[in-house]
């Protein structure tokens, strides 16, 4: 994806959510470097860049040598002679061993599809030997469980109001002030602002986003940090020379290459090793652009409030023109950041840190750490949190834009991790629902929003699949003949169904209607009213991308596939 610059000025509107940050996104040509490789002998890089060009090492405690980094290449004489030493293999053991990776791997790759078209044609077939009371009582069930998850999701939208309101009167009450924050700028907490990235895979955006942070984020220049942290597979040039050169320019820059990291967990586990003495650590993907006021604001909170542990912000869409996806996404994005999380938070009294634009107590994350066998090691670490007792807040000031995948097929492979990674959690974590907490306490509708968010969510899938199912075997075995026909029974096929049916889509409207009145500066009424149009064939989609997750998880799939930037 081309790289896109983004200009935020640190101007907000009294009229919040929507920001008044003048956003303007040029489309920038990518700058992609050379690889070099040097090939006889070389010693590892340093996991720590600072400032200097010549990079300081570090040993194993962290203590640094004095020497400088330095490549030593040594030359071997040519031996015409045969080596015992890593001998290419060849001959049929080697070809066996090929095919069997291939094969394994197709089994692998294939067997989740193959479970879900399974399940699909299985269902189907049930239904259609189903008799018409089985398929009443079958039907009466799945038009109760979306009413109950249709009435759960409209209640948090009514719940999100106040915090809605509350957020806003902090922005107005900072206008009038002149944008001076209750909290003198000598008396802020240290703070060591974390962007992590996949080289290859974010090479052509992570240098405008590290320029960004270093010049656009309002916060004493002396209580903030600015640290990269970044795996790679393979050198490249001349990219991470520019990213290290940038180090001599902006004091507060710190650039962390990780060796022998694999995935964004080894990146944060080694970043919380390093004793930086910040009071509060904030992790962001790297393509996002934390608003200049965002991370002032994540602070207050800690501020006001001694006993926050975890404050998560508010990721906003900055790409939804760009396609019919985006702005699916972007809409429901604002749904669930503006309305959702504030108001399940409210509701069930617990948070969650979803992976960027959170803060955390750096004693707090030191100690939890990320777990690296998990796919979405955030929702990992905030359900740990949860069984820490920490409290998790939403603050929709708290601000950062992101990318939105364009495509499908990036669609699919992200959600597909998410729906993976959300199945290794839940089951994981379903304890807390009914353990007794190790830490503090959890009163009951603590433990029913747990339950409702592991388990009725998770179930959700399967219960929109089966009502999908269901439609098809009466389209298969009695295809109705006019528009009309088809509407009836899709939804009103009993007296009851016609109520189920109103209520649901009264909830999902009231829920629209809010999401509208906070949505971001890059949402139009149109992607309000395309959303609403195509919502039912998105739920399906989404659905099918669970059950999916599902059947990865239950064939032990294991490839990570980072999304395309």
């Amino acid at each position: 994806m081309a790289d896109r610059d983004m200009e935020i000025t640190a101007v907000q509107s009294p009229h919040f959510p929507r920001s008044s940050a003048s956003t303007s996104v040029q489309e920038k040509p990518s700058t992609d470097g050379k690889d070099f490789a040097i090939t006889i002998e070389e010693p590892p890089l340093p996991a720590y860049s600072d400032s200097s060009i010549k990079e300081p090492r570090t040993d194993e405690k962290g203590g640094k040598d004095a020497k400088d980094f330095a490549i030593t290449v040594v030359e071997e004489p040519l031996s015409s002679g045969p080596s015992s030493v890593d001998l290419p293999r060849t001959g049929a053991k080697f070809a066996l061993q090929n095919a069997t990776a291939k094969s394994t791997a197709f089994i692998q790759e294939w067997t989740p599809f193959l479970l879900v078209a399974s399940y699909f044609v299985f269902s189907t077939c049930i239904y259609m030997v189903c008799t018409a009371r089985l398929i009443s009582i079958f039907w009466f069930i799945y038009l109760s469980t979306n009413f109950y998850i249709a009435g759960t999701t409209v209640t948090e939208a009514f719940i999100s109001i106040e915090p809605c309101r509350d957020a806003r009167k902090v922005v107005e009450r900072l206008a009038e002030k002149n944008w001076v924050f209750p909290t003198p700028d000598d008396q802020c907490l240290i703070l060591d602002l974390v962007i992590v990235a996949y080289l290859p895979n974010e090479k052509d955006i992570i240098m405008d986003r590290i320029q960004y942070l270093c010049e656009k984020i309002i916060y004493p220049a002396d209580k903030i940090r600015i640290n990269v942290v970044y795996n790679t597979p393979k050198p490249i040039e001349p990219l991470e020379t520019e990213m290290r050169s940038l180090a001599s320019k902006y004091s507060n820059l710190r650039i962390h290459k990780v060796l022998d990291s694999t995935s964004k967990a080894d990146n944060l586990n080694y970043f919380f090793t390093l004793d930086t003495g910040a009071d509060v650590i904030a992790i962001y993907d790297c393509d996002h652009y934390p608003h200049p006021y965002g991370p002032r604001h994540a602070m207050e909170r800690f501020h006001q409030d001694k006993t926050v542990d975890i404050v998560q912000g508010r990721c906003i869409v900055f790409n939804a023109a760009d396609t019919l996806i985006t702005g699916m996404i972007s809409v429901e994005f604002d749904k669930i950041y503006a309305v959702s999380h504030p108001g399940r938070a409210t509701m069930f009294g617990f948070g969650l840190f979803t992976g960027s634009n959170g803060y955390w107590r750096a004693d707090l994350i030191r100690e939890l750490r990320m777990d690296d066998s998990m796919l979405t090691e955030d929702i990992d670490s905030s359900l740990r949190s949860i069984e820490h007792g920490a409290k998790t807040v939403h603050d929709l000031n708290v601000v950062s834009y992101e990318l939105a995948p364009t495509t499908l097929k990036a669609l699919w492979s992200q959600r597909l991790r998410w729906a993976q990674g959300w199945a290794q959690a839940s089951i994981k974590h379903i304890p807390l629902i009914f353990s007794r907490a190790s830490h503090g306490s959890r009163d009951v509708k603590t433990r029913f929003g747990i339950l409702s968010l592991l388990i009725v969510r998770e179930w959700s899938y399967y219960l929109v699949t089966q009502y999908f199912c269901l439609v098809l075997s009466i389209v298969i075995t009695a295809f109705p003949k006019s528009a009309h026909s088809f509407a009836k029974f899709i939804y009103f096929q009993y007296p009851v169904s016609e109520w189920l049916f109103i209520i649901s889509l009264t909830c999902l409207i009231a829920t629209l209607v809010i999401t509208f009145r906070v949505k971001s500066e890059f949402i139009t009424p149109g992607m309000i009213v395309m959303f609403s149009a195509f919502y039912p064939v998105y739920l399906v989609l989404m659905a099918v991308v669970g059950l999916y997750g599902h059947a990865r998880q239950v064939s032990k799939y294991s490839s990570w596939n980072p999304t395309a930037r």
